[in-house]
Formats: structure tokens, sequence, C-alpha cells
């Protein structure tokens, strides 16, 4: 039997009907449009209504271009399109097309033109197929090629092997190498040699755990140049099971890192000796501290400041000076111990960080290495130096790096006023001091602002008529926080502060002001304010009290007494005795207390003008007990007595003080047996209650009128200050 067929054997093709023909432009994914000879849409298909939005009833009679192109369609293929349709050819285009709702898609175009030839009216019939995602794929390809091409950065693409399959242009620009020269090749033809096969390994584990690794790695360029690059690795995987590709990129950042070092230098270095600078001395400070809680050591931290440097400069030179600071700077370098620092903090001073407990022999071999001979270089012969070195010790000292190196430069500064070629050590607990000192200086001055200051008087009795001559200021404090404050709390913080004069003034303004209130009210009464040394000896202080009189023409001067501490030293007696005596020209009365307490008792007896001697309240309170304070008391009235002033003993506290201190002599009285100090307003009460009781008791001296006596005199004011002992201002 023969293996072929003859043609009458053959069967004829089965003839589908055109309805089931139809279906396949209904059913198909593709648009389908019937046009007429003219071009105008006579029918689509249902996908071509899915996919641009526009309904066969609407489109119907219109050409595909009126309801199909936008404003980016390419105008050329258009043109094309235009007159293929004109001469009635077949033709396929892409085109980008946009929806109903003005979203863009592309498409390709088959056109056929119909007529007789296939037994229909003439016309086309146009086939589109949406190809946007294969048009976003070959854009993706366009983006991804030009990038390649013109990154900056090095691109290696490699294999699963780790050949290299491509490079781009910067990377042949970088390394030197042609693609052609590294096709095929290990990427590690590059190497430098400089890092270990830990180091690789290290990358390859993370390449193989993330698909990434990221870092900076020294290669070779292919003249041998090393230089240092910022390198990353990624694995990109493909869809096929195992395979993969390697693409890295790198930068060279070798001027970069140039760069880096230089302003690190210039940020952290001395330019004219290349020692540290400030910056670079309190990062390792910083450092050094650590280091030393961790191991429970100690530091030295020191400032040192050649002595008399500025002549050096202005007697030979700038140039000269600056070689000589490099030559010191060289020395001080050799001379310390591993671990130490020492940097140039600016000028002729110099930090150092000393690790350690005992450094004495270095604080020597440092003083010593400055005053070991110096060439200036100007033919002139060596010259010797000096230095003062301030030094403060970590943990007894427990800063910060800033204040470690402010500590040692004030102790640097103790240091140069003690003489030259010395050395000093920061006191934490006097600095301390001092800034416990500095901050009640910054209260005192808000309280100043905000009227905190009280004055309280305590009154002075003349023991000859039980008559109260007068009242003493003391000030007081309202604290905010702290409540009422006695001077003792705040006086010695104020001594010889630029704060003492202000408050100076203001007691003397506020007692005046309130003399000036009991006068109106009809007492006439004296007070007695306490001026210390260096508020007298200001050189406004006479001009101060001239001007506030003259602007309370109603007080009487006589009746204010300035009482001044025998206790305080005046530097210069000859002008607090001027001082003095121009206030009693004014009119005042001056006394000098708390006598018996100082050095010059007698000299300031002697020297100053004095009204009238307030015996210190030490002796008086012990008087009774003690044999030596008795006879002290006795003196003083004595030579109250010789030099005719007024005795006032403070103190005062019992019965038994009045009747001796009467027996003695002594002239007035004020403490606690007579009252206790008390606030302005209090004054007028206590004074008419001490009056009924003199009146009523007919009291004409204070030894005959018995302790029941003054007890009742004096209880219109008792409070439970129990502490009033405090120096008054």
């Amino acid at each position: 039997m023969s293996d072929t067929q003859s043609p009458e054997d053959k069967k004829p093709a089965p003839q589908i009907d055109l309805e089931r023909l139809s279906l396949v432009a209904i059913a198909t994914h593709n648009m389908a449009l019937i046009l007429d000879a003219s071009g105008f849409i006579q029918w689509v298909n249902p996908s071509f209504e899915e996919h641009t939005g526009h309904q066969l009833e609407d489109v119907a009679g219109a050409r595909p271009r009126d309801i199909l192109y936008g404003p980016t369609t390419d105008p050329e293929t258009v043109r094309r399109i235009d007159c293929k349709f004109h001469r009635a050819e077949q033709f396929e285009e892409d085109i980008l097309l946009f929806t109903r709702s003005g979203a863009p898609f592309w498409v390709h175009v088959y056109c056929v033109p119909t007529g007789a030839e296939q037994g229909v009216k003439p016309g086309f019939i146009v086939i589109m197929n949406n190809i946007s995602d294969r048009k976003q794929g070959e854009r993706g390809l366009r983006i991804a090629a030009s990038v390649f091409d013109r990154s900056h950065e090095a691109i290696i693409i490699t294999d699963h092997n780790n050949c290299i399959v491509d490079v781009n242009p910067a990377f042949s620009r970088i390394t030197g190498y042609s693609r052609s020269d590294v096709l095929g090749l290990n990427p590690s033809i590059l190497s430098s040699g400089r890092h270990s096969q830990a180091y690789y390994r290290a990358m390859w584990q993370s390449i193989e755990k993330t698909d990434h690794w990221r870092g900076e790695i020294w290669n070779r360029r292919k003249n041998g140049e090393e230089f240092i690059e910022l390198q990353s690795i990624s694995r990109i995987h493909l869809d096929e099971p195992g395979s993969y590709y390697h693409v890295a990129s790198f930068t060279d950042i070798t001027a970069l890192k140039n760069h880096a070092k230089e302003l690190d230098r210039v940020a952290n270095y001395d330019e004219l000796t290349g020692l540290p600078n400030r910056q670079q001395l309190e990062d390792r400070l910083r450092r050094a501290r650590a280091q030393a809680d961790l191991h429970e050591q100690n530091l030295a931290v020191c400032y040192l400041d050649l002595d008399g440097f500025k002549v050096i400069n202005d007697s030979f030179g700038e140039t000269a000076g600056n070689q000589m600071l490099c030559t010191l700077a060289g020395r001080l370098a050799k001379a310390l111990r591993s671990g130490d620092t020492v940097a140039r903090l600016g000028g002729d001073e110099f930090g150092l960080i000393l690790q350690g407990d005992n450094n004495n022999a270095v604080y020597d071999r440092i003083l010593s290495i400055i005053n070991e001979p110096l060439d200036p270089g100007t033919g002139t012969g060596p010259i010797s130096l000096t230095a003062s070195l301030g030094i403060t010790r970590y943990p007894a000292d427990n800063s910060d790096a800033e204040g470690l190196i402010r500590h040692a430069d004030q102790a640097m500064y103790s240091a140069k006023e003690k003489g030259r070629n010395l050395l000093h050590f920061f006191d934490p607990e006097l600095n301390e001091h001092r800034q416990q000192r500095r901050e009640q200086l910054t209260e005192i001055t808000r309280a100043l602002e905000n009227q905190e200051f009280e004055l309280y008087f305590q009154p002075q009795v003349r023991i000859a008529g039980c008559k109260v001559v007068g009242f003493e200021a003391l000030i007081r404090w309202n604290h905010p926080h702290r409540g009422l404050l006695y001077p003792d709390a705040f006086l010695p913080t104020l001594a010889n502060s630029h704060l003492e004069v202000p408050l100076g003034q203001w007691v003397l303004k506020e007692a005046i002001h309130q003399m000036n209130l009991w006068q109106t009210a009809g007492e006439d009464l004296s007070v007695s304010i306490n001026i210390s040394a260096q508020h007298l000896m200001d050189r406004s202080f006479t001009g101060f009290l001239e001007s506030y009189l003259h602007s309370h023409p109603d007080v009487k001067p006589s009746q204010i007494t300035l009482e001044v501490l025998e206790s305080t030293a005046l530097d210069d007696i000859r002008l607090a005795g001027n001082v003095l005596a121009r206030c009693q020209e004014l009119g005042f009365q001056i006394a000098l207390d708390d006598f018996g307490t100082g050095f010059a008792s007698l000299t300031y007896m002697r020297t100053l003008p004095v009204d009238q001697v307030k015996i210190d309240k030490s002796f008086v309170s012990n008087m009774l007990d003690d044999g030596n304070d008795r006879a002290i008391v006795e003196s003083v009235i004595f030579l109250g007595q010789r030099f005719a002033h007024p005795i006032v003993a403070e103190g005062v506290e019992t019965m038994e003080h009045i009747r001796a201190l009467h027996q003695l002599g002594c002239d007035y009285i004020q403490g606690y047996g007579i009252a206790r100090p008390m606030p302005a307003s209090k004054i007028s009460g206590w004074l008419n209650e001490w009056r009924k009781e003199k009146a009523r008791k007919n009291i004409q001296e204070l030894p005959h009128a018995g302790k029941a006596g003054v007890a009742n005199a004096s209880e219109a004011y008792r409070t439970a200050n129990d502490n009033d002992a405090g120096p008054a201002l």
C-alpha cells in the first residue's frame, strides 16, 4: 500500500458558518474595528469597548483618531497611518492611544483594506493589540542600559561563578582596565592585598545571608596605584532555581578620604606645632575619663602657660617666637609617657593629660623642660623660660572634660599669682564654696530687685530714766523658699562683693524712710545703722548720705548713728577717719560697734572720731559667770568714760545683767532682756506697752524695776524667733 495519497483521496476543508466566525471577533482579547471606505467606524468588538471605555453606539460614525488620539500621540506615526488610509494600503504601526478617561496605552495596529476582492463593500478591518507592558519593559531596559553606560559609579556584573560578564565605562575610567581586559576574570584582579582573608569571608557571609554587602575596601588600579572605594554588592536571583548574578557598584572615595583627613587635621591639630588642639584634647579627655572610671584609675589635667612670652615675641619677633614654641612642643611630647597627651591650646598655653596617681616627677620634669635654654635664632644666644602650671586631679575633681580644663586653667592663674616657675593644685571644695557664693550673690541680686529684704528694729534703752532712746536697724531676708533668714545666713557671702555697697545703701534709705514715717506718726526716735568697711570706704558714701538727707529734710542727722564694726579691718585708717569726720560734720553720730573683738581696739578709739562705743555681746552675755569677760566689760566702760564716749552694752538678757552694768557705770543697754528685734509695724504697739508699764510701776531706773517689771514691759513683743544672734548689717 502506497504511503502517499492521490489528490482525489484528500478530504475537502470543513465549511464554517459566518455566525461562528463572528464569534471569533467577539471572543478575542484583541480590539477589532470595522471601518467604511472613508475611515469611519461601523463596528467595534467588546474588547475594544473594555479597553477604551467607548461603547459602539457612542463611536459609530466617528473616526478612530477623533476618539483615541491624545496630546502625546506621535504626530509622525499619525501622518504615516493617514497616508496608508488614503492609499487604502495594509499597514502595521505601534502607537500611543488614550482611553475615554484619558489614560494612555500602547497598541500594535494591524490594518487590512477590504473590497471587491473579498466580495464585500470597500472599507478596513483594524486589529489592535495592547502592548503597554512590552513598551514599559522596553523603556525600563533602555533606562537601565543608559544608567549602566552613563553612571559615574563603576558597575561590575558577575555570574554565579563570580566571573565578570560585563563592566560599564566608569569601571574602566576608575580602574584603568578596559572591558575586554576583564571579561571572564574574577574581580580579585583588583585586590590590593591590604585586607585579610577573614575580611573577605565576612563579606561573602553577608552576601550569602542577606544577598547584600556594603563597605569600604582598598583595591588597586591597572597602573598599580592603590585607591579606596565605597562598594555595594547585591546578589540578583533569576527565575531559574540556583541561577543568580552579582552586581557590584563602587565609587572612588580616595580624594574624599584625603580631604576628610585634612579636615580632621585642621579641626583637631594645631597648625604650628602639629600637637592636638583644644578640641582634640577635650575629646581625648572624655575618653580618658571613661577609661579611668572603668579601671578605677586617676588622671591629672594640667594647664601650662609660659611666663612673659609676649616679651619674647616683642623682642625677637613672631617668627622666632613660633620656632621656640615648636621646639618646646617637641620637647614636651618626647618627655611624656605612653598614653599621656600634650596639646597646644593657643598662644603660649599647653594642656596635658597625665595617666595614673604619682605624677609629681612628671610635673617637675615639665617645668625643667621649659627651663632648658632655647636659642631664638637671632644671634643673641640661648635664653631660659619659665612657666606656670595649674593641675586638677580626676576623680577628686569630678567635672566633665571642659570643666577639668577650666579648673586647671584657674589653678594655673593661682600659680602665676604666687610667682613664676611654680605649680598650683585646684581645690574642688574651695571651688564648690565659690560656686555656692556666686549662686547666693545671684539670689541676693534678685532679692534686692524683688524687695525681699526687710528691716527689723531692736530697742536701745538708757538705764537712767528707763527711757527708750532709739532702735538698731537689723536686716532680714524674707526668702521665697527658705522663709525668714537672719543676717548670719547671707551677710558673710556679701562681704567684699559687688553687692555690699548696694545693699548698704538700701539699708540706709529704708532706715531713714522709716524714721520719716515714725516722725509723721509723732514718734521722735533715733536709729542706729550698721556700716560695713567696704561701704564706708566707698567714694560715694558721704555724697549718698548728703543726697538722701536732702530729699528727706524732716529727718535730723543727729538722730542717726552710723555703727562701724571694730572687728572690721580698715585698710586706710586715716581715710576712714576723714570719712567719719565728714559724717560728723553732716550731723551724724558715730559708734564703734563690737568693741573688744578686733585687733586695733585702742587704736580705733584713739584715732577715729567716735561718739559712742558698743560692747560686744559675747563679753556681756558671759560677764556674770566669767571674771575675764567682766573685767573686759569694766575696762571698756572705764575707757569710754575717760574718752567721754557713752557706752552701749549689747546682749543684755537678764535683770542681773542690767544691775551689774549699772553698777559698772554703763549708760545704755540692748538685748533680749528688753525686746527681740521686731518689724517696723510692731514698734508703735511695743512702745505704748512699754510706756504704760513704766507709768504704772513708776519706774525711774531699770535696776529698781525688778525682773518682773522688765518682763511685763517687754511682753508686748515676745516672738518665737529663738536665734537672732547673727551679725547685723
